[in-house]
């Protein structure tokens, strides 16, 4: 006792088709109950303008249809009740629950939970009296206290929500649709919204939220012609926001630097809404060109309380960033010379807040005593580490 689909349209003579479907419904899973029940005998319900131009054809209401119609018209098919058959694509649509209320038609299929052939007996037929009775709820909601086309139309953009709450998966539950639109204003308006069960509170106080972006470059470099270089980016999008509500919805656009390599392999925390497809299939396996999506990266999202990574990601970037090249000898068994040489790529500004340059010692034991000579900055000595730390600073580099 379903439907498999429901259709609401208006007549509008003098147009090219004649009307205009106002909304439709269709329920895939009664539709696959229908395939079922039905065997070999079973048609598809259609898409909405072949079911139009055939429920127009089959009440007589095209402009220019005043031929003849043996399937329709002779005597022996004289219709004494608002069951149709619709002949679409070269195969009958039975049963269509049709009929004409003013200037709007209203339509529907029900489910025939038995074989089609012969045809059943319409009082066999449980889902003709639910659609009809579904279809005078929609009438009398339509109607009820209606003023102008504005109170009409106003209903119309009511009926999707409606329907899902009267017919859910195309079964009547209440023909009453006002009962269905007080249900719904009743719960937006009385009922408060709902806390979240991963977010265990509710921030007050100043509204603020803090960003940080950290890229991590490992690079192999030979400093040789006939090896190359190898390096990849890996970069972190850190976000804190304080912000009053029990949902917010904040939005996080990132830009790339003007020739900025655009990023791949982006993996988002889940609080996040919703995402370009382009940016979720971005991949550093794929060959990088001119088409790859670069910005900008929008990240909706809803903030959880604490400190979270909105999102990771790689680059591949055509350069690494520092160039460098180190030259260690053993001049006696415990006794070390070293020689480090860094250099700021040109395409690179020198702009880093802190630069350092870690020089560690595996399997050697704690560093006793260290001689050095820097061009710029100071060395600082971790003995429990074995870990030699130079501490470059802001905006300084060797060249």
């Amino acid at each position: 006792m379903a439907q498999r689909a429901v259709w609401l349209i208006r007549h509008e003579p003098g147009t090219p088709l004649g009307g205009t479907v106002k909304f439709s419904r269709r329920y895939p899973t009664v539709e696959k109950r229908a395939k079922i029940f039905n065997g070999k005998n079973y048609v598809p319900v259609p898409e909405d303008g072949p079911f139009l131009k055939a429920l127009l054809f089959q009440l007589r209401l095209l402009d220019d249809d005043k031929d003849f119609v043996e399937r329709r018209d002779s005597c022996s098919h004289v219709n004494k009740s608002s069951i149709y058959g619709l002949l679409v694509g070269g195969e009958e649509l039975w049963p269509v629950i049709a009929f004409l209320r003013n200037d709007m038609i209203f339509a529907s299929v029900p489910l025939v939970e038995q074989v089609l052939s012969p045809r059943p007996s319409l009082i066999n037929i449980s889902g003709v009296s639910q659609g009809l009775e579904l279809l005078f709820g929609i009438q009398d909601f339509l109607y009820s206290s209606q003023k102008n086309d504005t109170d009409l139309n106003t209903k119309l953009s009511q009926l999707p929500d409606l329907i899902l709450q009267a017919c859910p998966l195309g079964t009547l539950l209440d023909a009453n649709l006002q009962n269905s639109l007080n249900s719904i204003n009743f719960l937006s308006v009385t009922q408060p919204q709902k806390q979240p069960a991963w977010k265990v509170g509710t921030y007050k106080g100043k509204p603020q939220i803090c960003i940080s972006i950290i890229e991590k470059v490992k690079c192999m470099q030979y400093g040789k012609q006939d090896i190359a270089d190898t390096w990849q980016v890996v970069g972190t999008v850190s976000c804190k926001c304080d912000l009053e509500g029990i949902m917010p919805n904040v939005t996080i656009s990132l830009n790339l630097p003007t020739n900025g390599s655009p990023l791949q392999d982006i993996i988002v925390h889940p609080c996040v809404t919703s995402l370009d497809s382009a940016i979720l299939t971005s991949s550093s396996i794929d060959t990088m060109d001119d088409s790859a999506f670069s910005g900008p990266y929008k990240f909706p999202f809803t903030p959880p309380l604490e400190s979270f990574n909105l999102c990771h990601y790689t680059s591949q970037v055509p350069v690494p960033p520092i160039l460098g090249s180190y030259h260690m000898k053993e001049e006696e068994e415990v006794q070390l010379k070293i020689t480090v040489n860094l250099k700021l790529h040109e395409s690179v500004k020198n702009n880093f807040e802190i630069c350092e340059a870690h020089i560690p010692f595996f399997n050697r034991g704690p560093v006793t005593h260290v001689e050095y000579k820097v061009s710029f900055g100071q060395l600082e000595v971790f003995r429990e580490k074995s870990l030699l730390v130079w501490i470059i600073g802001e905006q300084g580099f060797v060249y």
